[in-house]
């Protein structure tokens, strides 16, 4: 987990205005002395710079290491598929098969696969149902809001 290039929990609670507090004695020293050698690590990969015994986070940091670990997994799923990646971007129409859950570190996605192509999204738990079936939706910058079968119109989850 130290040198994962994908967002772990380490990274968030890194960054978070409101840390998980931690006692300086027994797992809450580990966690401490892991988030420095991780502290290390995002400053070696320019996510994050030391200046005056500070330590200051790249705004995306968060964002880079999730399409860091997207962009290896989408190449090894590529490979095992024999298909070619296609990034999700706002505003882009998903559709295709539903066809299973990924769990990365950065979180689960769901891949949707076309006969041609394939593109991991984001997760939702209402999805868990359609594995197997064909979804379409709209990417939003905060999710995707899916149309589930085949039809013009019907339900529609935002």
């Amino acid at each position: 987990m130290l040198e994962a290039d994908a967002a772990t929990w380490l990274d968030r609670e890194l960054v978070a205005s409101s840390p998980q507090p931690l006692r300086d004695a027994g797992f809450g020293r580990e966690v401490r002395a892991t988030q420095a050698q991780r502290r290390q690590w995002l400053i070696e990969q320019r996510l994050a710079e030391e200046r005056g015994g500070e330590v200051f986070y790249r705004a995306n940091m968060i964002a880079m290491l999730q399409r860091r670990e997207l962009l290896r997994i989408a190449g090894q799923l590529s490979d095992e598929l024999d298909k070619p990646f296609v990034e999700a971007t706002a505003g882009a129409r998903i559709e295709g098969r539903l066809s299973r859950m990924i769990e990365m570190t950065s979180g689960r996605y769901a891949l949707i696969e076309k006969s041609r192509e394939f593109t991991p999204v984001p997760w939702r738990p209402v999805l868990q149902r359609q594995i197997g079936k064909p979804v379409s939706g709209i990417m939003r910058g905060d999710g995707i809001s899916w149309t589930f079968g085949r039809q013009r119109s019907g339900p529609s989850i935002s």
